[in-house]
């Protein structure tokens, strides 16, 4: 016995392949809005870090508006706690003096550092005092790692950077510690 396969009335066929359509429509249309909303996500939260006030060791309250463009920025979240930013920061310090110093451009024309502590502040002063920075710290303490969340550090891990060029543009976000080689690199970029 054979079983006969019939194709379906011509008006059920037009209706398949308009839900077809519809969902492959529907499909490209979530992507294009998938890649669009992080993309806004981001650039909301990008404001809203620049609109962030946060004191310094001293208690001094500085606007991070005042660092955005006009010069190339690498800001690195780091916490006392956290061995790989202790480990890193020495490095940091020694690129930040380089830079601003006029080794390989004009002096005050390389990469900014600006320090962001995700730490409680009594703790970051201490460590401050012993141990001195050449680039500017502020303290946004615990708040700190959520900052980064919402910046693309999904895990809210340290250290975690990012690097703004002279317009203030986003360039490069970065898990964990530097290495020479990839300041290096991170200064040439921009």
């Amino acid at each position: 016995m054979t079983v006969e396969k019939t194709k379906p009335p011509a008006s059920r066929r037009h209706w398949l392949l308009a839900a077809g359509g519809v969902a492959v429509t529907a499909g490209v249309g979530i992507g294009v809005w998938q890649r669009v909303r992080p993309k806004a996500e981001l650039e909301a939260a990008l404001d809203a870090f620049w609109a962030q006030q946060w004191p310094t060791a001293t208690g001094e309250m500085v606007a991070l508006r005042q660092y955005r463009g006009g010069q190339p920025l690498l800001v690195n979240f780091w916490a006392t706690w956290c061995p790989p930013c202790v480990e890193e920061l020495p490095l940091l310090d020694r690129f930040a003096r380089a830079q601003n110093q006029g080794t390989g451009q004009a002096a005050g024309q390389g990469v900014r550092v600006l320090g962001i502590a995700a730490d409680k502040a009594a703790s970051v002063t201490r460590w401050l005092q012993r141990q001195p920075l050449g680039y500017p710290v502020v303290i946004a303490e615990t708040g700190g790692v959520a900052v980064t969340r919402t910046l693309g550090n999904s895990n809210g891990g340290l250290p975690f950077s990012l690097l703004f060029d002279a317009a203030g543009q986003l360039r490069q976000r970065r898990i964990g510690a530097f290495s020479e080689e990839i300041l290096q690199r991170w200064a040439a970029a921009v």
